[in-house]
Parts: C-alpha cells; structure tokens; sequence
C-alpha cells in the first residue's frame, strides 16, 4: 500500500512540477524564504535520497518508523537558514525549471519503480535510521505531500491527492497522540500541523496545552 501511495503521490507531484513554467519558478513558495525552483531542487533531492535508501539493504533492527522519523525533524533557525541557503545556490545552477523539472520527474518515477521491488517489511537505511521500506514508503509520501502544498502556496494550481493527506494527517495524529481538530480538513492539518499555517485562539482552546507542542514537524 505504502508503494502504491508513494508512487501516485510522486506522479501528482511530478506532473505539477513539469507542468510549471520559468517565470512561477521564481514565485515564493510555502517554505519561507524558498522559491519554487529552490523547492523543487529540495524534492530532486529527496527522491535522490529515496532512491539510494530503496537500494540500502540495512542489518540489524529497525530503529524508527514512519511516525518516530518526524521525531526527530525539528530544525533549529539556523539549520534552516544553512539548508536553504546550501539549495538556493545549487537551484541557481541549473539552468532554471526547464531543465530541473524533466530530472526531478524521471528520479521521482524511478523511485517508484524501486519501491515496487522491494518488500513492504525489507529493512532499509536513511539518514542513520532503520525503517522498512513500507515506513520509508510513508516518509517520503508525506515529505512529497507537504511540499507540494508549499509550492502551490502562490500558484493557482492543483494541490496533492486526497490519499497523501490522509497520510499526512494520520502522521501528525501519531506525533499528537490522538486525534486533530475535527474542523481541520486534511490540507488545514498539514499546513497548521507543520507550521506553514499558524494556530487560531479556537485552536489553541481546543488543543489546549498541547497547542505548546506545535509545530510536530517542521
């Protein structure tokens, strides 16, 4: 199932990317101080990542999961700032989306080829972390679903699938320990839940003193 989500939610995000033209790739996106082509230089990296994971049999037990992972996403200001500035000038190297994009796409479809190879339950390795390649499935599901409502943040497009966020939603409940605010749809969740989208005072009453623990990943 993780595969099956992987791969429609990398195709959606593989036709939105491939679908923009030059000049929105100099639109700001949902990641602040990132545009879109800086973002979509992030995403050919994580499918990079994705992919050499899918193919990085890993010994010993598993020490996370598609849950636990987010965990320990937590960037500090100056993390951020290093990582964006790092993507920026690569992105700025690349000759723009023309190019870009048709790389991203063939990686992403790649990726999803991989992950049709390789048992649900394997153990994989990423970032110093044990997962099965279904839980690496997920991360890289959801990492692909919240970016690619931060790329349509400016833009008068499609946002991901209603499956990705579903995902998404049922990662950030985990982080929770229960259940998010009924009157947050799946989209609403993932922006508020990663901190694109700031908590309300009826959210912060709701949430109660939980509403501390916000942002669950960022």
């Amino acid at each position: 199932m993780s595969a099956d989500l992987l791969r429609t939610t990398y195709a959606d995000l593989s036709g939105l990317v491939t679908g923009l033209t030059a000049g929105e790739g100099d639109r700001p996106s949902g990641c602040a101080g990132w545009t879109v082509l800086d973002l979509t230089q992030h995403l050919l990296d994580d499918a990079r990542r994705g992919l050499v994971a899918l193919a990085t049999p890993a010994g010993g037990p598993v020490t996370s999961d598609a849950v636990a992972y987010w965990r320990s996403w937590q960037p500090t200001p100056d993390e951020d700032d290093g990582t964006a500035w790092r993507t920026r000038v690569r992105a700025s190297t690349t000759g723009g989306l023309a190019n870009l994009a048709p790389l991203y796409a063939g990686t992403a479809a790649a990726v999803g080829v991989a992950a049709g190879r390789v048992d649900a339950g394997e153990r994989v390795g990423t970032q110093g972390w044990v997962l099965t390649a279904g839980d690496l499935c997920s991360t890289l599901a959801v990492e692909a679903a919240v970016h690619h409502l931060d790329l349509v943040a400016d833009l008068d497009r499609p946002g991901p699938g209603p499956a990705a966020l579903a995902e998404v939603r049922r990662v950030l409940e985990g982080l929770h320990g229960g259940p998010l605010p009924a009157g947050w749809d799946d989209a609403t969740a993932a922006r508020r839940g990663t901190g694109r989208e700031p908590l309300t005072d009826a959210d912060r009453a709701e949430l109660g003193t939980a509403a501390d623990r916000f942002p669950l990943f960022g």
